[in-house]
């Protein structure tokens, strides 16, 4: 896990990502926001409240306006599939669509980063851009990783509150995508068990002993196609009557017994059926209206406590830290409050630290500003990966920002090097075929600096991907018997010299504000 780099109960004034970048690696338990949604229109909040009063914000993207050059590379650099994704989306011509995608993207992929294996995130999203969102999380977060559509049905009763859509139907329910870090992630389903409702409870428990009430079930499983001769068994006399068995292995058996929990009644066993708190919850939740009455502060897109009380409940533990980066009206660090976790806020809304504060005095107790911290400054990270190759962190510390692009990079190797791919050494006939990439892959600490920048064919590239270092691959292509060029580019492109050239390139451009020197 991470060093914890900020505080607890903080809220972040600005944009979110340099705050973002700024926290240590796995130091998040979990995240649980309601991001902007694209979809394509402007939010006021309604005048009868102060705290809602001056909230305007515009939910539209345009890729010319919008993207920055250095997202593109980020995510072209860290996560390629991502990039497919959203290239994909571009070039079919919705570029609105690719520009929302591209400015989440890099959100997302530090939120990937600072989450601890354990973690989770829930993103808030509705149908406008849902779909998308689920593809850019697939590609972010894993596939493997994703765990739930969780549908929420804004309204409970009548039809308040549904967003008319011409000549289809009316829209009453977001979509709340949930992802884990890891297989290890906390879950604690027992925390938001559906309750059982009285009618079900007289009705299916009816019978009544000095531990409460409870009802039969046969012992033995149902007739089923495949065996369980591990669950075939004779106990008391009896025997399952299918090759099924019991439905509890011979120990578990006993222990009921001993407990008083088994009962022979017709000639067959049964055993007894306690209730527990509740059912197993689905995954639409139709239980919770949106905010309404004392807890409505007039933001125009708030969310109401008893939704993300549920996820914060079902995903951490108490003093475990909870962020939003979209916090708004504060109701994820209210609820996170309420349920004894620690959190972090962040918001670009100039009103947003006196709404954390107003609404922690409401809803939680008496809370002094001084109690709530105001950062407009991102934290500084004290947990630099460690780089795959002994030279790198010299290029880590003397140059961490680099102005210029990858389309720049790879223009700067090429008027150095010549047109040849570094990986087989075939030499092509325009630039447009070669693609930049990395001599030590990036997921094993490779920088995205020039020193560690290598051009390549598209199928070298792709050969490379994110597991082999530029000596590998070209070791590869010679098995494969793929390799192109002539002898004197094992002696012209070694990874250690290209390093030291570019190292002097980038100390003579510092010099003339091309690069950025940090140290």
């Amino acid at each position: 896990m991470g060093k914890i780099n900020f505080a607890n109960r903080s809220l972040f004034h600005g944009d979110n990502l340099p705050f973002l970048r700024g926290i240590n690696t796995e130091t998040i338990d979990l995240i649980a926001t309601d991001p902007p949604f694209n979809k394509g229109k402007d939010f006021h909040a309604t005048p009868d409240s102060l705290l809602g009063a001056g909230v305007k914000f515009t939910d539209r993207w345009r890729w010319d306006k919008d993207v920055q050059p250095g997202w593109t590379d980020e995510i072209k650099d860290d996560w390629p599939a991502a990039w497919h994704f959203i290239n994909g989306v571009k070039d079919a011509g919705h570029n609105d669509m690719a520009a929302f995608l591209c400015w989440l993207g890099v959100r997302l992929m530090e939120c990937h980063r600072i989450l601890k294996p354990t973690g989770s995130i829930y993103l808030h999203i509705d149908h406008t851009a849902q779909a998308y969102a689920k593809v850019l999380m697939d590609s972010v977060f894993g596939r493997a990783n994703f765990r739930s559509v969780i549908v929420w049905k804004r309204t409970v009763r009548g039809f308040k509150g549904s967003q008319f859509v011409p000549r289809s139907y009316n829209v009453n329910t977001d979509s709340i995508l949930f992802y884990v870090k890891s297989p290890d992630a906390d879950f604690h389903m027992d925390r938001v068990l559906e309750p059982y409702s009285p009618e079900y409870l007289a009705k299916a428990f009816k019978l009544e002993d000095g531990k409460g009430k409870y009802y039969l079930d046969v012992a033995y499983n149902r007739p089923s196609a495949s065996p369980r001769p591990n669950l075939c068994y004779e106990y008391r006399g009896f025997s399952p009557p299918y090759a099924s068995g019991w439905k509890i292995g011979r120990q578990r058996m006993e222990k009921l017994d001993r407990e008083g929990e088994l009962v022979v009644q017709n000639d067959r066993l049964y055993r007894k059926i306690r209730p527990k708190a509740g059912s197993i919850r689905n995954n639409l939740w139709d239980d919770i209206s949106e905010a309404k009455g004392k807890e409505r502060t007039s933001y125009p897109t708030q969310k109401p406590l008893a939704l993300y009380e549920r996820i914060i409940k079902a995903s951490s533990n108490e003093g475990d830290f909870v962020l939003d980066p979209f916090c708004g009206c504060a109701t994820t660090p209210v609820a996170a409050e309420r349920l004894g976790r620690q959190w972090i806020g962040m918001d670009i809304w100039d009103k947003a630290y006196p709404t954390v504060v107003e609404r922690l005095n409401k809803e939680v107790r008496l809370f002094n500003e001084g109690e709530v911290a105001l950062i407009t400054k991102p934290p500084k990270r004290s947990d630099a990966a460690d780089p795959a190759a002994p030279y790198l962190p010299e290029v880590r510390r003397r140059y961490r920002q680099p102005s210029v692009s990858r389309e720049e990079m790879l223009q700067i190797l090429v008027n150095q090097w010549g047109l040849v791919c570094w990986g087989c050494g075939f030499e092509p006939p325009f630039a447009d075929y070669l693609e930049l990439d990395h001599n030590t892959p990036a997921s094993s600490g490779g920088s995205n600096e020039l020193p560690n920048r290598a051009p390549l064919c598209g199928p070298c590239n792709r050969r490379k991907s994110n597991k082999l270092t530029l000596d590998g691959l070209r070791a590869e292509n010679k098995r494969l018997g793929r390799w192109h060029g002539k002898t004197k580019i094992d002696a012209r492109l070694p990874a250690r010299i290209a390093f030291d050239w570019a190292l002097d390139y980038m100390q003579a451009r510092a010099k003339q504000g091309a690069f950025t020197e940090t140290a």
